[in-house]
């Protein structure tokens, strides 16, 4: 399953401390829905009001409306995102982010974007993706002319706000803005999330090679069926991890495990075997189909599933895909 890229020149120096250097990436850490509003409101105004620039406004749904309210829109500038929705895999943010900014960026503009992926709620895997995704933005996003904000609610736990002070270059508190002491490198931040991930209970396990994919889809199908997955969602699962299985013979060893099992609402596929990792953004771009370089696999597992794990251990690549048997209505 090894990834393979363009020469990548990866973030070196911090972000802009400021909106009119550069790229600016901001934290707003809030405690009441006054706050929230006033923070996010004043953000997107400075850019579609004051500049005259474009933005894109991805948040939870139930903030939509009250934020379509206070934010006089008449130019139609501004577009807005679900993010229970768009983000309910935190790996297809980003593409979504840097396909807007893409649009939009230029000398003379400088686009803006509110992104909202953490919310009181998220799972513990969910909330370290959504984290990742945050600390890769300042990679995607190094030295262009974009403005990214991150609202954080105050009673997410502390561990998540100490991240976010990792991976913000400037706070806003109590309407005080300010410089994060601590903030840090986005790939060793990254890092941070590469935690053990959990043993399943007495998976389902298919040995596979070249000549074993057809065996490893008719499994998979047969045990998504046994499980509940209805056929709409069964046919993503297939294309998942024939995506998956499929990398590993070509890119991973020529061989690969798939594991499957259930955990509470989600079937999870994990698939094992030689590859290396060797772009932090691989899946988090739509990938071009005229370029030779890899990553289009990886950002159809992203599109297809509801959360995906990827860890480099020192003898193995491990991809876990998440897919709930019943999904959220509009998901």
């Amino acid at each position: 399953m090894t990834t393979h890229s363009r020469t990548t020149t990866y973030f070196r120096q911090p972000p802009g401390r400021g909106p009119g250097s550069g790229f600016f990436h901001p934290a707003l850490f809030y405690r009441s829905e006054d706050e929230y509003l006033d923070g996010v409101c004043r953000f997107v105004r400075t850019a579609v009001q004051a500049r005259g620039d474009h933005a894109l406004v991805a948040v939870p749904g139930a903030r939509l409306e009250r934020l379509r309210a206070l934010l006089d829109d008449p130019e139609e500038r501004v577009t807005w995102l679900d993010m229970t929705e768009a983000g309910r895999n935190p790996g297809r943010i980003l593409s979504q982010f840097r396909e807007f900014a893409d649009r939009h960026e230029s000398s003379e503009s400088r686009p803006c974007i509110v992104g909202e992926a953490l919310w009181v709620g998220r799972g513990p895997a969910e909330t370290r993706e959504a984290l990742r995704h945050q600390a890769l933005v300042n990679v995607a996003f190094a030295g262009r002319r974009v403005s990214v904000l991150c609202p954080y609610d105050a009673r997410l736990p502390e561990e998540v706000l100490v991240q976010a002070r990792r991976i913000h270059p400037v706070v806003t508190e109590e309407g005080t803005r300010r410089i994060s002491r601590d903030f840090a490198d986005p790939l060793d931040v990254c890092r941070t999330f590469d935690t053990p991930l959990p043993e399943p209970t007495d998976p389902l396990v298919v040995e596979f090679g070249e000549h074993q994919l057809s065996l490893v889809r008719g499994e998979a199908e047969d045990w998504a069926s046994r499980c509940g997955l209805s056929p709409a969602r069964r046919t993503d699962w297939l294309l998942a991890i024939g995506e998956a299985t499929g990398n590993s013979v070509r890119h991973g060893g020529g061989q690969g495990t798939l594991r499957m099992w259930r955990a509470e609402n989600s079937l999870v596929a994990e698939i094992r075997d030689a590859g290396r990792l060797t772009d932090p953004l691989v899946g988090r771009r739509r990938p071009d189909p005229r370029s030779p370089h890899g990553g289009r696999g990886v950002w159809i597992m992203h599109q297809l599933c509801d959360l995906v794990e990827m860890r480099a251990e020192p003898r193995a690549l491990v991809l876990r895909l998440h897919m709930a048997v019943n999904p959220p209505p509009g998901t």
